[in-house]
């Protein structure tokens, strides 16, 4: 904890950074007691460091908050909500007015408890899940560096971020530290907020290990520095950018709730309200006497001209943009549109796997599906959590890997699902990419607070997720998902394909591509499928669900089935139809789009004959279109090591076991 004096002279090292630095302290004191909620902890200690940030390194016009070659700030530790606001209200962005700041975390508006992409311009991510913001920074320098060898001259910017002691303490923030060291992404910047708190206390009680040394030893440039000191704060994010080949972390020793006089570096600043009577008493040693929400007119004036620092640099550039040959391109990439003869590649793709009808595993349809489509969309950018040889997300379009050395379009993640699907979203949200990345459905739950990421920001990430089921065999259920597909269903705003076919695979392609504000997920097999979709050009997939065989006329039963289940269900209906029954059989690739169809199309696809379901996952959430959970032929618990034919047979999940539970109904 600071003493009076100690204030002060930290004061007087540049008076000028830490009156404007008071100004987002003030903000941070106020918002947070009129919302009565919030941390106003993290804001007054990293003040010091944000305000040399904006006022003298970060590339920013607060005028063209989405100017391509700006620099990102990622506020990591998205608690700290409040500095992000008053930085982006004082520096002058047009939709952070002065009553968006007093509605602080209230209905309506732009100042959520965490900050929101889109909400408000300035928001590069949503951050708040912790870890997760440092690991998109990692995708966004990817992407600069990606994007300035594609596009020399025009792409040229840093990726600064803020994170405290709880992003590296979760597993992805040691991810996504790891593969930006071993990458040498030397355009990415972390300010370490290093103040010894966290909500349970000192960090003393879970956390003692030396992080710059743990940085060191993963490829990083360390700096270490008085977060409250503006000289030391300038100079090392000036070494910062002077590093060529490294990451680099500034660790600033800093103060939680630096003012304070009464809870400055305990762990009752940290995420609590100060009150009138500390807030008051903050204000005074920090020798700040305006009203609440008032800030100085000189103060304010001083503010505006950091915002507007970057207008000229930003000026430059659009006149270097303009006179370059490459400028259509890098804007239809920057507006995420797709390219010229992107239709015909998915036609010819499509032609061609009805001249020549493909029984291949779906995970195979996918790899047959990017060769054509990688090549017609510039802007793909792949890779893998280290099962490449198994997801078959490398193809000859992206075969150059990115590498420390050069920026290719295959990303080797390692086994690093996590900071995979993050590193994605910042790819994404930096624009100019379409990214996918493949690992094992199962271990999508290492993955999944990020695909959620994907979803609540609406990002058009793709996720190559194969072994969909027990047909994967021999690993046994370690690597057998039977809830994943239920878990994943129930994120609102993703659309979870499991393809029946190579038809429909090729088209959950397009889709995802198509899908500029959604994530796909794609659910593809181990084991081989017939292909079973005839001839025709409209993409039935995009329809979610539909008739893909029809035995008799009208209907006495409707088999509705996914993935590999869909031949399993049409062998059924056959035999079925052999004894006289009228069947339909449904292929169901995507429920989200199913569901979004008008109720006619749903109520003519699913018919009123009864129904029975076939998919080789736990029958949760079938109930939406049959009766109840024992008209699904699923899995009953967790799978088994063994060949794929033999689990199929020893879980009931066989055309024998579908024409009984349909003779039952037809029965009855």
């Amino acid at each position: 904890m600071l003493d009076h004096s100690q204030l002060a002279a930290k004061a007087a090292i540049d008076p000028a950074n830490f009156a404007l630095a008071n100004c987002l302290r003030a903000l941070a004191i106020d918002a947070v007691n009129a919302a009565n909620s919030g941390h106003p902890g993290a804001p007054m200690g990293m003040a010091d460091a944000a305000t040399v940030l904006f006022r003298k390194h970060l590339k920013f016009d607060a005028s063209a908050p989405d100017w391509p070659d700006r620099d990102r700030f990622v506020l990591s530790n998205g608690h700290a909500s409040m500095l992000l606001y008053g930085l982006l209200h004082l520096t002058g962005y047009a939709d952070m007015t002065l009553e968006q700041i007093r509605n602080f975390r209230q209905w309506g508006a732009i100042t959520a408890g965490h900050p929101e992409w889109g909400h408000a311009k300035g928001i590069e991510t949503t951050t708040g899940p912790l870890g997760q913001g440092i690991a998109t920074a990692v995708g966004m320098a990817l992407a600069e560096r990606r994007m300035a060898d594609e596009f020399p001259g025009l792409v040229d910017h840093r990726t600064w971020v803020m994170l405290g002691d709880g992003c590296l303490q979760e597993g992805i923030g040691q991810e996504a530290i790891s593969l930006a060291g071993h990458l040498g992404l030397s355009k990415l910047n972390v300010l370490y907020d290093d103040n010894d708190i966290t909500i349970d206390g000192p960090t003393s009680v879970s956390f003692s290990e030396d992080v710059p040394k743990r940085l060191e030893a993963c490829g990083w440039h360390v700096i270490r520095c008085d977060g409250h000191d503006a000289d030391a704060l300038d100079a090392a994010m000036g070494q910062a950018k002077a590093e060529t080949t490294r990451p680099s972390l500034i660790a600033m020793k800093t103060v939680i709730g630096f003012g304070a006089p009464n809870r400055a570096g305990t762990a009752k600043a940290h995420g609590a309200p100060l009150g009138a009577d500390e807030g008051a008493l903050a204000k005074q040693a920090l020798g700040w006497d305006a009203a609440p929400f008032d800030i100085p007119a000189d103060l304010a004036k001083e503010w505006r001209a950091i915002g507007a620092r970057g207008s000229e640099a930003r000026a430059a550039w659009e006149d270097a943009l303009a006179a370059s040959d490459q400028a259509p391109a890098f804007r239809q990439r920057i507006a995420g549109d797709l390219p010229k003869g992107y239709e015909s590649a998915v036609a010819q793709a499509r032609a061609a796997l009805f001249a020549d009808p493909q029984a291949i595993a779906t995970r195979k349809a996918s790899q047959l599906a990017l060769e054509s489509l990688t090549e017609a969309v510039p802007a793909m950018i792949g890779g893998s959590a280290d099962l490449t040889g198994s997801n078959l997300t490398r193809v000859p379009a992206v075969d150059s890997l990115f590498s420390p050395e050069s920026s290719g379009r295959y990303i080797g993640y390692g086994v690093r699902e996590f900071g995979m699907a993050a590193a994605m979203n910042g790819l994404a949200l930096h624009g100019g990419f379409k990214p996918y990345g493949g690992t094992f459905l199962v271990f999508s739950d290492y993955a999944r607070n990020a695909i959620r990421l994907s979803a609540l920001m609406g990002l058009g990430v793709t996720y190559v997720m194969t072994h969909d089921s027990i047909g994967l065999g021999e690993d046994g259920p370690t690597h057998q998902p039977v809830e994943h597909l239920a878990s994943l269903r129930a994120i609102p705003n993703l659309n979870v394909f499991r393809p029946a076919d190579a038809v429909e695979t090729l088209e959950a392609w397009d889709i995802a591509l198509r899908s500029p504000a959604t994530p796909s997920l794609l659910a593809l097999s181990r084991q081989g499928v017939p292909q079973l979709r005839e001839a025709g050009d409209e993409n039935l997939t995009a329809r979610g669900g539909y008739v893909i065989r029809q035995f008799g006329e009208g209907r006495d039963v409707t088999l509705l089935a996914t993935g590999t289940e869909v031949a399993l269900a049409v062998e059924a209906a056959e035999a079925l139809h052999a004894e006289g029954h009228a069947v339909a059989v449904v292929s169901m690739p995507c429920w989200e789009l199913f569901d979004a169809q008008p109720e006619a199309y749903r109520d003519e696809v699913l018919g009123h004959a009864p129904r029975i379901a076939v998919e080789a996952a736990l029958p949760f959430g079938w109930t939406r279109y049959v009766a109840r959970e024992a008209d699904v032929v699923g899995m009953p618990g967790f799978g088994a090591s063994a060949p794929a034919e033999r689990l199929y047979a020893e879980f009931g999940i066989t055309c024998g076991a579908i024409v009984a539970r349909a003779k039952a109904h037809l029965a009855g």
